[in-house]
């Protein structure tokens, strides 16, 4: 039979090779002509110990889980079972484990899925050299349709550095992984050999924290100083060497507060700026974000969101950091908040807010989150864009310079330091419009109506928000949930079914005219979220005017929402 998608799921013990060989397998099928997605999960150590790899391909492009596993291959039985929940299975299903593996744990025994099992272990033993990752590697690439050629490729450019003779063994144990899948092709009972559709348009293979980086390097950040911190800190790695090759910086800081205030330092002498961190970074650098805001002074921080509150669970992804984003800062602080709805889309988004932050000169917080930056997707390349940071500097010999001028737009220019004429004090005390403290009411109020106006004001265009399909029914949601919302509406239209969706770019400032816009021809909505406490949907409540019938389907991590979760949840309100 030819599928148009296939799911697998990997799990071993730490060193059995789990992610090399879904990387690689993931690999291989973009060689071949197909899409992919490939996530990851791991204990709360977050290094060593067990791991899964979950790899969908698809001839399709794809950014989201499915629903079930067509194949569970288990290196071994280690701690398996604390996958359990992630790992939901059909009678259809097939289990593959090595013969030798002893004492299956209740999970794979009592499960649903049918269970086969292989010479994994003896396998690996005729090949001098081998190991049993790339023998599971052959039998799931001729499972899934996988061709040698694009195996063979994909080990040469990987293992080359390793030397040739781990180059043939690992080649040598693909081969014999394949004859073993061939020869026990009706015990498996499973042919998903999916249609591939080669392309002459160059497809990428990225991860959303490198998406995230290559949007700021293209929207003109330049310095980045950040403390590493699960699950952000491969926005740092993927920078630190390409900042280099276009004459930037990066730092990595003593902590969370140095980070923040090293960036608003770099950007206050002229060089677009930013840092990443998670869910208790950002609570740290809150007050400096709002000195930022107050000293308008413009920044990024990229928050890849994790399970919270606290440590909570660094691995796993939540959305959970939405209120701290929103209403984190003290007083009165007009920013920035936007959120990527998927790992191309992160490229984008942060290219845009970099694009705003200057722009407007203030801080700006983009909410990405585990499941966007640390799954690998197979994609068309992106377009180009031109948004580039373009920040309004004021010229040498003005005079009278009046760093807080207030101007109609609510932006003024900015004196780089060293500028003749244009010295001025930047701190966090309020200001009069020359840049000196005052504590007088009129210049409090009016430079809070200047720091609201420039963003109230601001022509953000149609990026405020993707908007798909038409109908009576609009699904409104945002960040990494935004794909499974995309798939179960595409399945509900294949039964004839509208559906809007409306995924919010733009957290904040609010655009309650451009919603009203979007809603038109709506006459009730489902808000989906991936919070405890229904964090989006109050914060639309506050801030839009929604149908008097709007239901929410709210969970938090660690699950990732499935399509058939919002299919059955559409098709319960009728």
């Amino acid at each position: 039979m030819t599928s148009q998608t296939v799911s697998i799921a990997i799990t071993g013990a730490g060193g059995a090779g789990v992610m090399t060989a879904g990387q690689m397998l993931l690999d291989a099928a973009a060689k071949a002509g197909l899409y992919g997605l490939m996530t990851r999960s791991s204990g709360p150590q977050i290094r060593g110990g067990e791991a899964a790899a979950f790899i969908r391909l698809s001839s399709e492009p794809i950014d989201c889980p499915d629903d079930f596993f067509d194949v569970l291959f288990c290196f071994d039985w280690m701690n398996v079972d604390r996958f359990a929940a992630e790992l939901p299975l059909r009678p259809d299903s097939v289990i593959i484990g090595d013969v030798d593996a002893k004492n299956p744990p209740d999970m794979i025994t009592n499960s649903i899925a049918r269970q086969v099992m292989v010479p994994l272990s003896q396998t690996a033993n005729e090949v001098e050299g081998g190991r049993p990752n790339m023998i599971g590697l052959g039998i799931l690439s001729e499972i899934a349709g996988v061709p040698l050629e694009a195996l063979q490729n994909v080990l040469e450019r990987v293992l080359k550095r390793k030397g040739q003779a781990a180059l043939d063994a690992s080649i040598e144990g693909v081969k014999r992984g394949m004859q073993v899948a061939s020869d026990l092709q009706s015990e498996i009972g499973i042919d998903l050999h999916l249609a591939s559709q080669p392309s002459e348009q160059t497809r990428w293979s990225l991860t959303g924290n490198e998406s995230t980086g290559m949007g700021a390097l293209r929207g003109g950040v330049r310095f980045v100083a950040a403390y590493p911190i699960t699950p952000a800190t491969e926005v740092l790695e993927w920078l630190a060497p390409n900042l280099e090759k276009v004459g930037g910086t990066l730092v990595q800081a003593e902590d969370e507060l140095a980070s923040i205030n090293m960036i608003v330092g770099g950007s206050f002498g002229g060089v677009p700026s930013l840092t990443a961190t998670s869910g208790p970074g950002l609570a740290l650098m809150t007050e400096a974000l709002g000195l930022a805001v107050s000293a308008e002074i413009p920044v990024v921080v990229i928050d890849v969101m994790r399970g919270g509150p606290s440590t909570g669970i660094p691995t796993k992804s939540e959305q959970s950091d939405l209120n701290i984003a929103l209403h984190g800062l003290h007083g009165d602080s007009p920013h920035i908040v936007t959120a990527p709805n998927s790992i191309s889309d992160c490229l984008f988004t942060t290219q845009w807010t970099v694009h705003l932050a200057e722009s407007l000169q203030t801080a700006a917080i983009v909410l990405s989150d585990q499941s966007l930056g640390q799954s690998r997707n197979i994609i068309d390349r992106p377009a180009d864009l031109a948004f580039v940071a373009k920040r309004d500097v004021a010229e040498a010999g003005v005079e009278n310079y009046k760093r807080y001028a207030l101007t109609d737009s609510g932006i003024s220019p900015m004196a780089i330091p060293g500028t003749p004429g244009g010295e001025y004090v930047a701190d966090g005390l309020e200001t009069a419009e020359n840049a000196r403290p005052s504590s007088q009411a009129e210049d409090h109020y009016a430079q809070l109506d200047k720091r609201q106006r420039k963003l109230d004001q601001f022509d953000y265009g149609q990026h405020w928000a993707q908007i798909e399909g038409e109908g009576e029914l609009a699904v409104i949601t945002f960040g990494s949930v935004t794909a499974p919302v995309r798939e179960a509406i595409k399945r509900l239209a294949a039964e004839g079914q509208k559906i809007k969706m409306i995924s919010m770019r733009l957290l904040s400032p609010a655009l309650p005219d451009k919603f009203e816009e979007a809603m038109k021809g709506v006459s009730k909505a489902l808000v989906v979220e991936q919070t405890h406490s229904k964090q989006f949907y109050r914060y639309l409540r506050s801030e839009f005017d929604l149908p008097k019938d709007t239901n929410v389907l709210a969970k938090p991590g660690p699950l990732p929402f499935r399509p058939a979760e919002i299919v059955n949840k559409i098709k319960e309100l009728g």
